[in-house]
């Protein structure tokens, strides 16, 4: 990037954002003040004051080059939704005026009956309404202007992913809050949960993706031989950047400044063909938004260059897949983040007391953890031994845990330059970011100031996962503030309340190697949920105490937990479907047509030979043409048994038991399928094996 380029990054960073500073330029202060104590208050916005932001709004957007607005929601999907108005209003005969008033600014109408509900709509019962979150700054984007709002039923119901993270954010400030006047801090008004979201993907030529229709379907390959070299030699990590990669990458990075997205690191993965993306942290709701478009920018840039963006957990069987690493701090509004440790002993027994609130969440909310990040994609991912196991843990690193021991025990801890020290509320030592390694085999990793919460997979939406968090940790903080504020002493009760929550909670920390056999075992002994997949994790959701949980905090009814339950389970029905039938298609028509054709030659040239007296014994010929006999009819007999458990499938919506016919019926006979494919691949001629190659497709760029 050239020096002018350098020079311009600043201007161009959020030039497509209607910002607080373009906000502060051209409201009245009058409006701009009442905006801000909507948002510091959370109450709602007059609509005199909501018609003026409105119209300076429009104002900007059309100077910007915009023609249209949107309301811009994230339904239960996991994707985002759109629907386009243009600005213009009928004036006199023949003429029309560009508007965008407050009421439109603030609330649409959408049809609610066609997003997933979970039961919560019926078909004839279409209305939803959009609202405006003046919280989450509007865009442009292709000529739009993008309002990000809220998405609900007629009658109130949630149907989005963003509703329950706001909620869950208001919840853990408040409890927080408590927390920190309990240690006489009056200054801070606000604690905001912080979220950096890394985000992988694999690149592929597009030209390769068209002839692969399993990609096009699903999103990853149903079949494919490893090929001779994949990331053996790890070489493809933090390695050159490849000039058409950079390419893309360049062009990415400018997109995502002009709509304010705070792309921060990139580089080469794993895998061959596969990169990240990180941010520089914000909060958790602005993160959820900018990861959306970041996916969304990284499968339009990709276009461009004649690549394709491939989102899925795990594309190619044999190398490693993607996941979002979700790293998650608390700041306060002056500044400080909560999961630091500090110079001073009152700092650090802060920071103790929120380390043992998640602690003791994780410990007590690990299958809803588990639960959040659980469907279809992420299944062939975790527990994989190239991201966390299934089983939910906590790493803290040698140098906390050893405290964290002293203080169970009640014995004086040696810290790192040897110094003794007696373990209470004011002498924890004070404890650099990077006194320990880090461990890439734990769900939950502490790593110097914030947890990073691996389980994620690449294609998910942030919201649920960061939901959960919050929500656990409003709820812990809010049973340590009770107690502590009733207390006679405060010191001694927040001493005891650590020691008993340290040592009543320690079976979640491990450090050791979450790939191990050994760990299962361990984790089994210790009381640990061990759920393998999707089906087995989603029964969470309808837990007595969980419901109970976000219930009580109003994050989600009762009513709406059962809707996503409902929601999750039919779309791992409808996935594995589309899979099954998609190979069943690929098998009957490409891969089956092209071996019978290839054999057929074979045998053909055998013929060939004996008629013309030639003393070859066709050893080669007999060998590809009886190993691809046997395996082509063990494919039909396994394709044909897929096609009957399509057949007996109870429909997508029938619940659990519909969830476990799918996985035990249908997604073991593509495994089966995939295990003879791939036997059969490499005994084909090249000329012969109608689609492109993992070599082909992993080396294409």
């Amino acid at each position: 990037m050239n020096e002018k380029n350098v020079r311009s990054i600043p201007e161009l960073f959020g030039s497509m954002v209607f910002s607080q500073a373009q906000m502060r330029q051209r409201l009245p202060e009058r409006v701009y003040d009442a905006w801000q104590q909507c948002l510091i208050q959370g109450t709602s916005l007059d609509r005199s004051i909501a018609d003026e932001i409105a119209a300076a709004m429009k104002d900007w957007a059309i100077e910007k080059g915009a023609t249209h607005y949107t309301h811009w929601f994230q339904p239960m999907t996991g994707f985002t939704a759109e629907k386009h108005d243009s600005f213009i209003a009928p004036n006199v005969p023949g003429t029309i005026l560009m508007e965008l008033s407050g009421k439109e600014l603030s609330q649409g109408e959408a049809d609610a009956s066609s997003f997933p509900s979970g039961g919560l709509r019926a078909t004839f019962e279409a209305r939803g309404y959009t609202a405006w979150d003046p919280t989450s700054y509007a865009f442009i984007k292709d000529q739009t202007l993008y309002i990000p709002t809220i998405f609900c039923s007629y009658g109130g119901e949630t149907l989005d992913k963003k509703t329950p993270l706001l909620r869950s954010m208001k919840q853990l400030d408040t409890q927080a809050v408590r927390i920190l006047r309990l240690f006489g801090n009056t200054t801070v008004q606000h604690v905001t949960a912080q979220v950096g979201p890394e985000q992988e993907y694999f690149l592929i030529d597009k030209a390769m993706y068209r002839r692969r229709e399993d990609l096009m379907l699903c999103g990853r390959t149903l079949f494919g031989a490893k090929p001779p070299k994949g990331q053996e030699l790890d070489d493809h990590y933090y390695g050159a950047i490849k000039p058409r990669v950079a390419s893309f990458m360049h062009e990415l990075d400018q997109e995502l400044w002009q709509v304010g997205v705070l792309a921060k690191t990139e580089h080469n993965e794993v895998a061959p063909a596969q990169h990240e993306i990180a941010p520089v942290y914000s909060d958790a709701n602005s993160a959820c938004d900018h990861n959306q478009l970041t996916m969304e920018f990284l499968k339009k840039v990709a276009d461009r260059h004649d690549l394709v963006c491939l989102l899925h957990e795990k594309p190619f069987a044999g190398v490693n897949g993607s996941g979002k690493h979700d790293n998650w701090s608390l700041a306060t509004d002056t500044g400080e983040n909560l999961l630091k440790p500090g110079r001073t002993p009152s700092q650090n027994a802060q920071f103790l007391l929120f380390l043992a609130a998640f602690i003791k969440g994780v410990d007590e909310y690990q299958e809803m953890l588990r639960c959040c990040v659980s469907y279809p994609g992420n299944d062939h991912r975790l527990g994989g031994n190239e991201a966390p196991p299934a089983i939910v843990s906590i790493f803290l690193g040698d140098e906390l845990t050893a405290i964290l021991r002293s203080i169970i025990d009640g014995t004086a801890y040696v810290d790192i330059t040897k110094k003794k020290l007696e373990i209470g509320v004011d002498t924890l030592p004070e404890l650099p970011q990077d006194t320990t390694d880090r461990n890439r085999t734990s769900p939950l990793a502490f790593t110097g100031n914030k947890f990073e919460f691996r389980m994620l997979g690449s294609s998910q939406s942030i919201a649920s996962p960061n939901v959960v968090l919050n929500t656990i940790m409003a709820d812990e903080l809010k049973q340590f503030a009770d107690r502590l504020e009733k207390a006679e002493s405060f010191h001694q009760a927040l001493q005891e309340l650590l020691r008993d929550t340290f040592r009543d909670h320690q079976r979640i920390i491990f450090d050791g190697n979450g790939y191990d056999d050994d760990w299962v075992q361990e984790a089994k002994r210790r009381g640990l949920s061990n759920l393998r997949d999707t089906v087995d994790c989603m029964p969470a959701y309808i837990d007595e105490k969980n419901v109970a949980l976000f219930s009580r905090f109003g994050i989600l009814t009762p009513e709406e937990m059962h809707a996503r339950y409902e929601i999750h389970l039919e779309n791992y029905c409808k996935v594995t479907a589309i899979e099954a039938a998609t190979l069943r298609d690929m098998t009957l028509r490409g891969i089956l047509p092209a071996v019978t054709r290839y054999t057929g030659d074979l045998a053909k040239g055998v013929v060939r030979k004996r008629q013309a007296e030639m003393a070859t014994p066709c050893r080669v010929e007999s060998y590809l043409v009886e190993q691809l006999d046997a395996l082509s009819g063990d494919l039909l007999d396994a394709c044909q048994a897929m096609s009957r458990a399509l057949e007996a499938a109870p429909a997508a919506d029938a619940g659990i038991d519909a969830a476990r016919y799918y996985r035990d019926q249908v997604a073991s006979r593509l495994e089966e399928m995939r295990s003879i494919i791939d036997r059969m691949e490499p005994l084909v001629g090249a000329d012969y094996w109608p689609y492109p190659t993992y070599a082909d497709i992993l080396f294409s760029v």
